[in-house]
């Protein structure tokens, strides 16, 4: 019998546990905070990134780990497309931290156009196997123990999702005193850089 209890208790479950696993300086979440700071294309972005997070969720409740795990040679494809990206992303953020040009606060500067923002955090999010592991399997082996009330927690994963990417998209624009200079840009896009590739290696690593 579902109750109003054990259903809160369920999203508040699920609402921790997906925190526990998207705060961290990923891939994904360093490109959210780099659109937050320059204050580009932040509304699509951010709603893509929950909004994928929520589909992967219900994905993981409704099945398609096991489906994953029928079809391994489906997650290969998917590693092997996302080590190519990764390499190809952190090149072209080199590059940014080389180019000043480029690196500027202001909403008059050169700007990035909204197509090619959304198929860079596209495949970002929808290439990183990472993100079938612990969103869709992980996220929805947990999720079937809690019986008849695994849709309020996948609810409360979901919910998480939406929370942190607009508090970081958003959020970030209190930061951007500190990215007045093009050192700082400079700093973030190595950073971001250095990511892409250790993210690379590992996937890369993990395939042999």
């Amino acid at each position: 019998m579902l109750t109003q209890s054990t259903a809160v208790a369920a999203a508040l479950a699920g609402f921790g546990f997906s925190l526990s696993l998207i705060i961290a300086l990923g891939a994904q979440n360093a490109f959210v905070l780099r659109q937050g700071l320059r204050r580009e294309h932040v509304l699509p972005v951010v709603l893509f990134c929950a909004s994928s997070d929520a589909i992967l969720i219900f994905f993981g409740i409704f099945g398609l780990g096991a489906l994953l795990q029928l079809v391994p040679w489906l997650l290969g494809v998917i590693r092997w497309g996302g080590i190519l990206f990764l390499i190809g992303y952190g090149i072209f953020a080199l590059r940014r931290a080389f180019k000043p040009e480029v690196l500027n606060t202001d909403e008059g500067g050169s700007r990035t156009s909204l197509k090619l923002v959304m198929l860079s955090i596209a495949a970002i999010t929808w290439l990183n196997p990472h993100v079938y592991l612990d969103t869709v399997m992980l996220m929805g082996s947990v999720a079937t123990s809690y019986a008849e009330n695994r849709w309020w927690f996948g609810a409360g994963a979901a919910s998480a999702s939406f929370a942190w990417f607009f508090t970081l998209g958003f959020g970030a624009r209190f930061l951007r005193p500190l990215f007045a200079k093009p050192l700082s840009w400079r700093i973030l896009d190595v950073v971001i850089a250095l990511i892409m590739f250790a993210l690379a290696a590992s996937l890369a690593f993990g395939a042999m």
